[in-house]
């Protein structure tokens, strides 16, 4: 029976429909714990030599499909003097992707909106990056020109 034909059944017959399996959510959160740790260690091959280090901060990502509602995922902070750029996981779950990161500026008592990485669902197995009040997709692809451009913030 096609899943069409078991939706349409259920529909009838006023049965909720199937929950997704809660494997399927830990190896997304899994997942997502890992790219970021990748990221991170991209990040980190990307500063060599510079003199800046990343940080972590841990973060509670609310997300209604997860088991207990919410689940912990380390962010990624750069400082330089009193200002920094954090990489902040906002949500798991949206339409195409598979995880969202906030990059944000934190200067003279500020918070401003400098980016969007998204993780994406399917094939691509890659950041992309997305201006403040940009459409999710496609955006351009995370690279290490895009990192610098976003981090030229921290420069007073």
């Amino acid at each position: 029976m096609s899943l069409k034909s078991q939706f349409l059944k259920q529909e009838q017959a006023g049965q909720p429909a199937p929950v997704a399996s809660a494997t399927w959510r830990q190896a997304d959160i899994a997942e997502f714990h890992l790219r970021m740790t990748l990221l991170q260690e991209q990040i980190d091959a990307w500063l060599d030599g510079i003199g800046l280090k990343v940080g972590t901060f841990s973060v509670c990502v609310t997300e209604l499909l997860a088991e207990g509602g919410a689940f912990y995922i380390d962010g990624i902070v750069l400082r330089v003097d009193d200002r920094a750029v954090k990489f902040t996981p906002v949500f798991l779950y949206g339409q195409s992707v598979v995880g969202r990161v906030d990059v944000t500026l934190h200067a003279e008592g500020c918070i401003t909106s400098v980016g969007r990485l998204f993780m994406q669902a399917g094939q691509l197995n890659d950041w992309r990056l997305t201006q403040p009040g940009a459409p999710a997709m496609p955006g351009e692809h995370f690279d290490e020109g895009a990192f610098f451009g976003l981090i030229l913030s921290l420069l007073p």
